[in-house]
């Protein structure tokens, strides 16, 4: 097979500069142990990258994606947002309110020292005699 030039790449991303990244990223992708997507016809790794890119066989929005995301450091995970919580105000609650709308987790002082009861206290060591 004839070896693919710059001019069989340009039409699928536009700029030479983002081809050059996008390509050596696949390669270091196939170099890790992806699997390439043509006959590697005894080509390189960047060929074969160039290769895949000439043929359409990986979008250039995805790899642009996955080499984004390989460089961030902090990766953001999308999670979904919180319940929204009443908002407690310092004044006192009105008498007529029903006692469902706010609830406060309580303990009795019998539950907390029966809860204390069953801690063992630190061992003192040899810094703490000093």
């Amino acid at each position: 097979m004839a070896r693919v030039t710059v001019e069989d790449c340009i039409d699928k991303v536009d700029n030479r500069f983002e081809l050059v990244l996008l390509a050596s990223h696949r390669a270091r992708m196939i170099q890790s142990g992806s699997s390439i997507l043509v006959p590697r016809d005894n080509d390189k790794n960047p060929v074969v990258a160039l290769r895949e890119i000439a043929d359409e066989k990986l979008k250039p929005e995805d790899l642009k994606e996955d080499l984004i995301h390989s460089l961030q450091k902090h990766v953001e995970v999308d999670e979904p947002e919180a319940e929204t919580v009443p908002l407690l105000t310092t004044s006192v609650p009105n008498a007529s309110a029903p006692d469902s709308e706010i609830q406060f987790d309580r303990m009795s002082e019998d539950d907390l020292l029966r809860g204390l009861d069953g801690l063992v206290p630190p061992t003192e060591s040899a810094d703490d005699e000093d």
